[in-house]
């Protein structure tokens, strides 16, 4: 059967007529027809998203202008429609850049930014503004004024998709009521199915943002939800801050190369990366000339009853300068060659100068670049074994040693030999006569060698002495003086770039610094939970940054635990990053990933089969803050599975775990007290009773027996003619220091040392806060009427490891 691709050329001009088809597509355009990449994929999650897009939208702006947020969500009903209404307190938009903050897709000021934003890409606000358009065909309605504006900017705006620019529908200037600000209005297909997401969004947004004030009004609500702020201080200021080496690609290398105004490639360094001073950048271009030029390998002088040759080669190589003037500089040469273990080409270049200005000096003659020239290659030839018959027995010695040292103790001298001998062959009769080779050239070297070997000797040469023989050369090798290529020459050549990034990423260099970024802290992490969630007990951690691609990232754990807290089921997991809830795609993230795989039993929460998804009265939120976050997909709503982010995602939440494992085992242990206690309290009773009946004596006085038995603290009150005496004994076997008040119905006085008196209404709180050693006894003293009552509180001390008799 004949493919219509086959028929294309058979009528003329056919490729013309498929040419006029062809058009360039606007971004717009594109997610006209791809809404659902962006999270408006249906009514119910788009009106969710374009919450959080205008919302994410305020808290950026009233934290750059450094202003606490204050913010409104209105969702009402309009006819088949629903009307978002979302206002700030920030600094306002002006009237040049909101047409296009809100009508063009692609554009805003935190794309080329490298610090922690929500926002960046620039396609978040103006796309809800796009999903509006296409849903109702109405316009958005924005209202903004700036800080010390009279009046405020009134736009209606739509997108026009086929060139993704603002269509200004009215403009105009109108009053509103806040002093500066900004207000968007959009009427879209929605429903409200997703109310729960929605109302996750923002109080998780309050959660992780407690430095906000958040409002919401939607139909249903019988009074609006509101959170307040847990704190007025802001998140810290970030500054942005230039690319890491060891985080670009090579097209962005290139691309960078192409613009900067730097002409070294040190310079280049210093001015267009973090991290890099005069020092790093040295370092890089020295891996760049191993790469470039390639390493030198050096060679042992002839002993001295063997160096007749090379002193012969070095006075040859100089004429006209007079037999004193001659010998001298020889001499000098040999001697600094026979002082060193192996020289370069590049470093006898540097004797023979040395040498050849000492002579100068001293006899008065002329040492030339020709005769240096002559002198240099005369005296290489001796060390590099290039004698008239080209033989490499010289070298074989060299070789020998570094092989027979890098190899196993089993390796016979046979083969040792052999294989030193035609390692020695491809040096000696390389196209590089000074002996230079890259890491893989000489890796290349030992290869061929080895194979030869293994082939024409039948002996064994594993990969293991292979890497061993080529990591002893190359660390023998030396780095050469060469200047490397300037800046312009490096971007004009792909390899030479590629050999540039290869470079960077090799060298050791400090992590990028991590003032671009803005966690929100341990404290503000427990701060917010506390806000939004009622529970027993709370723990947060904050580590240190690290860095992905360039990029540093810092990762924050907080846990909940118990009060009202939901017992039955899965935990809640919050998943945050840059400050932003992500509401969707649970299952995708690489945040659940990692919770799932954690033993939460070693911690005391169940976790069927041990594995998946905890259970248990818990919530457990993590934060991912970077200039760079990595999402799954443009919507935003998940992790990507980046492993040195799941590694920090783990240390974290199990730095936070470790506390509530700590908490858990005190309550058990707690709990078997208590219950122990209450045994306790029953028992003695009636055993006091029983032996008083068997012993016919006394009931046994038993007050501060259980005290005693569980090492406790014990407070017991007595009450003798007005004076009140409070006795504090300490059974346990730590010094404790309780909080004490006595809430009296009369006017204390003569109180003892220590205490404060507090009249509030008619009672009177006399406060002591006594440290008593272990097995110590403390008196509290003060006097009162007679016919006055008391009620007596205790804190500081664990309930189960208290025992009042007052």
């Amino acid at each position: 059967m004949t493919s219509f691709q086959s028929t294309l050329g058979e009528d003329s001009g056919i490729a013309d007529e498929l040419a006029q088809n062809q058009r360039e597509i606007s971004i717009a355009e594109f997610f006209e027809k791809n809404k659902h990449m962006l999270g408006f994929d249906s009514g119910a999650r788009g009106l969710v998203t374009a919450v959080k897009e205008a919302v994410d939208n305020a808290l950026d702006a009233t934290e750059e202008a450094g202003l606490a947020p204050d913010i409104y969500v209105e969702i009402a009903e309009a006819g088949d429609y629903y009307k978002l209404i979302v206002e700030d307190n920030g600094p306002g938009i002006t009237k040049a850049q909101l047409p296009k903050v809100f009508g063009k897709l692609l554009y805003g000021s935190r794309f080329h930014a490298r610090e922690q934003s929500r926002g960046q890409q620039g396609i978040g606000i103006s796309a809800a503004v796009l999903y509006s358009q296409l849903t109702s065909g109405k316009a958005a309605k924005i209202t903004s004024r700036t800080q010390g504006s009279a009046s405020a900017q009134y736009f209606e705006l739509i997108i026009d998709t086929d060139s993704n620019e603002p269509e200004i529908k009215a403009d105009s200037e109108t009053s509103w009521d806040r002093p500066h600000g900004t207000r968007i209005e959009l009427e879209m297909e929605a429903n409200m199915r997703a109310r729960q997401q929605l109302h996750d969004y923002i109080k998780h947004t309050a959660v992780v943002n407690p430095h906000a004030r958040l409002e919401l009004r939607e139909p249903g609500l019988d009074e609006p939800m509101k959170f307040e702020r847990a704190t007025d201080q802001l998140p810290a200021e970030t500054e942005e801050i230039r690319p890491h080496p060891h985080g670009v690609e090579l097209g962005t290398l290139i691309k960078m190369l192409q613009a900067t105004e730097s002409y070294s490639v040190s310079g280049f360094l210093q001015e267009e990366f973090t991290r890099v001073g005069k020092k790093t950048a040295d370092k890089v271009v020295d891996n760049f000339r191993d790469r470039h030029f390639g390493r030198e390998m050096g060679w042992s002088a002839p002993e001295k009853h063997e160096d007749a040759d090379l002193r012969t080669a070095l006075v040859d190589a100089v004429s006209g300068k007079g037999a004193d003037a001659t010998d001298s500089f020889a001499e000098t040469v040999v001697d600094t060659l026979q002082g060193r273990e192996r020289t370069t080409h590049h470093e006898l270049t540097q004797i023979v100068d040395n040498a050849a200005d000492a002579a100068a000096e001293e006899f008065g003659k002329t040492f030339g670049s020709t005769v240096r020239e002559k002198a240099v290659a005369a005296a290489w030839n001796v060390l590099a074994g290039y004698d008239e018959g080209g033989d490499v027995d010289r070298l074989t010695g060299d070789v020998y040693a570094l092989v027979d040292e890098a190899t196993s103790t089993r390796k016979d001298d046979a083969t040792v030999q052999a294989l030193a001998e035609r390692l020695a062959r491809k040096f000696g009769t390389a196209e590089d006569r000074r002996h230079r080779a890259t890491f893989t050239q000489l890796r290349t070297y030992v290869t061929d060698a080895a194979e030869a070997t293994i082939e024409y000797d039948d002996a064994t040469v594993g990969d293991t002495a292979r890497e061993n023989i080529v990591e002893a050369f190359w660390s023998r090798m030396q780095t050469v003086p060469d200047d490397v290529p300037k800046v312009k020459d490096v971007a004009a050549e792909r390899d030479v770039s590629s050999q540039l990034l290869d470079a960077m990423r090799e060298t050791d260099i400090l992590a990028p610094p991590t003032n671009c970024l803005s966690p929100i802290t341990a404290e503000l992490v427990e701060a917010g939970l506390r806000k939004e969630f009622d529970a027993d007990f709370y723990a947060a951690a904050t580590r240190d940054a690290e860095v992905h691609g360039g990029d540093p990232f810092i990762v924050e754990a907080g846990i909940a635990y118990g009060g009202d807290l939901k017992a039955e089921g899965s935990i809640e997991l919050l998943r945050f990053a840059n400050r932003v809830p992500l509401v969707y795609q649970r299952g995708a993230c690489a945040t659940t990933d990692v919770v799932k795989r954690i033993g939460w039993r070693n911690y005391g929460l169940d976790q069927p089969g041990g594995s998946g998804m905890p259970n248990g009265p818990a919530v457990l939120m993590v934060h991912v803050a970077s200039t760079n976050v990595p999402f799954t997909s443009e919507s935003k709503d998940a992790l990507a599975n980046i492993p040195a982010i799941e590694d920090e995602i783990e240390l974290a939440i199990r730095e936070a775990a470790r506390e509530l494992k700590s908490y858990l085992n005190k309550r058990r242990s707690m709990q078997k007290r208590r219950q122990k206690q209450d045994v306790l309290g029953k028992i003695l009773p009636q055993m006091a009773d029983k032996v008083s009946e068997v012993t016919g004596r006394p009931r046994p006085d038993i007050d501060g027996a259980l005290a005693r038995i569980m090492n406790n603290v014990s407070v017991e009150r007595e009450v003798s003619g007005g004076k009140v005496t409070l006795i504090v004994e300490n059974y346990s076997d730590r010094t404790e220091q309780p909080d004490i008040t006595d809430i009296v119905s009369a006017e204390p006085s003569n109180v003892s040392d220590g205490a404060t008196v507090v009249d509030l209404d008619g009672e009177w709180f006399v406060k002591w806060s006594p440290s008593v050693s272990s097995g110590d006894t403390v008196k509290l003293t003060y006097e009162v009427a007679d016919d006055a009552d008391f009620d007596i509180n205790v804190d500081g001390v664990e309930n189960e490891k208290l025992t009042v008799q007052a």
